[in-house]
């Protein structure tokens, strides 16, 4: 503070003073730590969404990849069905159909969901992936499609992935992604059809 006079003497800042700015700096400390800490764990749950979008499309991908076997019927569709959680340990191995091997459509469609699986399961904490046919709507209450799938015939083909958030406990147990593939069901093809 300015002294009044000349010969009188300059008071500083009183405690009281001081304690106040120091509360004002150390909750706008805290608060800043806060916001970080959020940035974090949101930029690491957009890291996981990405990834597992980009999981999914790959799957998507290899189907198509593989027109053989998604033309087959729903029952002996190699693809539908797949239904793989990371929780209940690591994926059966497949005949490897790398570069150079002699796979037919369904021992590839085998090494496409293993491959799919061990993504899942070194990508996303906890994940599963599921492969259905699937037109119901998401939950009301979260927004999220639900693991169910109605089978229905007409329904699209669905790749649904999820993982639990090790940041949110409580969230719900639902996909966090869901990319549909293809229309509806394939007809059976009559005996003795190729």
């Amino acid at each position: 503070m300015p002294c009044r006079r000349a010969r009188t003497r300059c008071r500083g800042f009183t405690l009281s003073e001081v304690l106040v700015a120091l509360l004002v700096v150390a909750l706008g400390s805290a608060g800043a730590a806060a916001l970080q800490t959020r940035a974090l764990r949101t930029a690491r749950a957009a890291a996981r969404l990405s990834a597992g979008t980009r999981l999914a499309a790959s799957l998507a991908e290899r189907m198509r990849a593989n027109p053989v076997a998604m033309a087959l019927a729903d029952a002996d569709n190699p693809y539908l069905g797949f239904d793989y959680d990371a929780a209940s340990g690591p994926p059966s191995a497949a005949a490897s159909c790398d570069a150079g091997a002699d796979c037919d459509s369904v021992q590839l469609a085998a090494f496409d969901r293993f491959e799919t699986a061990r993504e899942v399961a070194a990508v996303a904490p906890g994940g599963r992936i599921r492969v259905c046919r699937d037109a119901s709507p998401p939950d009301a209450s979260t927004g999220l499609p639900g693991w169910h799938c109605d089978g229905r015939d007409e329904a699209p083909l669905a790749i649904k992935l999820g993982w639990r958030e090790t940041d949110a406990p409580d969230a719900p147990d639902a996909p966090r992604v869901l990319l549909l593939v293809g229309a509806g069901a394939r007809a059976a093809s009559p005996a003795g059809a190729p």
